[in-house]
């Protein structure tokens, strides 16, 4: 009995380590599944840099514990956010929602920033807030230092954690709604109305692309999470520090959705 044990752990080893081989030039790590069901995964459970797919964290948050309608005072700090930004200024004030929108679909630092101080009165008490829900996840190899993904020590996140992620930030309808959409329009209150495109180059070009978030920061690289769905069939791809993680997202969601059904 012990050496079928034995057999069977090796196959499963060798089985494994074919499936992370498979595609060995999508990315640094890569995590595919079909309908809830793992098909590939490379380097899955490596700690890496994630750049603003953290942005889920602080989304996920905003939908479980926010106030959509609340209305929320940009401050300085957050006005001054760098990397990617919406151009909020110092005292205006937006609804949560919508800046819940500007961090989702374009992925704006200065609104994530000020959704994280109005989530949680100031960023230390957010992370704090975005690790303790990591961890009730299962996140066993994610660690957050940042609420909007800037490349700070100590914040990384792995393939694998990332699709858990994925997958309870997609239970959530206003989520789903805000990853589809091309582009946003909002406004201040009594100000300046933006119009904002999605960062996702995937949506109304890929035919089922409905999600899910992007990032890029010069350690982390180009990061992905790619959600579609065709004829009632979802495949979910994540991709870290992906060269070309649009052509490759691309392939590994054609293949995927080619495979057949169990």
């Amino acid at each position: 009995m012990r050496w079928l044990l034995a057999f069977a752990a090796l196959v499963a080893a060798a089985f494994a380590h074919a499936a992370e081989d498979r595609f060995p030039r999508v990315g640094e790590a890569y995590f595919v599944k079909r309908d809830g069901r793992v098909l590939w995964a490379g380097a899955a459970d490596r700690r890496l840099p994630l750049a603003s797919l953290t942005k889920m964290m602080t989304a996920l948050i905003a939908l479980e514990r926010g106030d959509l309608g609340a209305l929320a005072k940009v401050s300085r700090s957050a006005a001054g956010a760098t990397g990617t930004r919406m151009g909020l200024k110092p005292g205006e004030t937006l609804r949560v929602g919508d800046l819940l929108a500007a961090t989702v679909v374009r992925s704006a630092n200065d609104a994530c920033r000020a959704l994280a101080e109005h989530l949680g009165k100031t960023v230390t008490a957010f992370i704090a807030t975005m690790n303790a829900r990591a961890a009730a996840l299962g996140m066993a190899d994610t660690h957050f230092e940042d609420p909007c993904g800037h490349d700070r020590p100590g914040q990384f996140s792995s393939a694998a954690d990332l699709v858990r992620l994925a997958e309870a930030v997609a239970q959530h309808p206003e989520y789903m709604r805000l990853a589809r959409v091309p582009e946003v329009r909002i406004s201040a209150e009594g100000g300046r109305t933006f119009v904002l495109r999605n960062t996702n180059a995937l949506i109304g070009r890929y035919a089922g692309a409905i999600g899910l978030k992007t990032g890029y920061t010069e350690r982390a690289g180009n990061c992905l999470v790619a959600l579609a769905e065709r004829d009632g069939v979802r495949v979910l791809v994540v991709l870290l520090n992906a060269p070309n993680r649009w052509w490759n997202a691309v392939g590994l969601l054609d293949r995927a959705f080619e495979e057949p059904a169990r």
